[in-house]
């Protein structure tokens, strides 16, 4: 599994903790120093299920400052991947790619019912 954090989010850090307390092994990615690509994005939200707008982080500052609440619905999904991957503090973290899954943010809940 893939584990794509930002070291300073506290969210990541506890959705950290919850791996590591139950041996889930993962490689780490620091999504500010490696963000993803819009080849990773496509992949990972065709495989997720959910809609584009998950994949976005709008509580951050960045979302916030270039006005995407406004700007997000006229823009096309290849449009909306393309931005995505041009900075990772875009992309709602963490984020957990595994073979048949991936998850945004973190719910413990959620996490359970799928890796345990």
């Amino acid at each position: 599994m893939l584990f794509l954090c930002y070291p300073k989010c506290s969210t990541c850090q506890k959705a950290k903790a919850w791996l590591e307390e139950r041996s889930i092994s993962y490689d780490l990615r620091d999504i500010k120093q490696n963000n993803p690509t819009a080849e990773e994005l496509t992949a990972w939200y065709q495989k997720s299920g959910l809609p584009l707008k998950k994949f976005f982080n709008t509580s951050g500052l960045q979302y916030k400052a270039l006005g995407l609440k406004e700007k997000l619905p006229a823009m096309s999904e290849a449009e909306q991947l393309a931005l995505l991957a041009t900075d990772g503090m875009l992309v709602k973290r963490p984020l957990l790619v595994g073979e048949n899954f991936v998850l945004t943010g973190f719910r413990a809940t959620e996490w359970e019912a799928r890796l345990v």
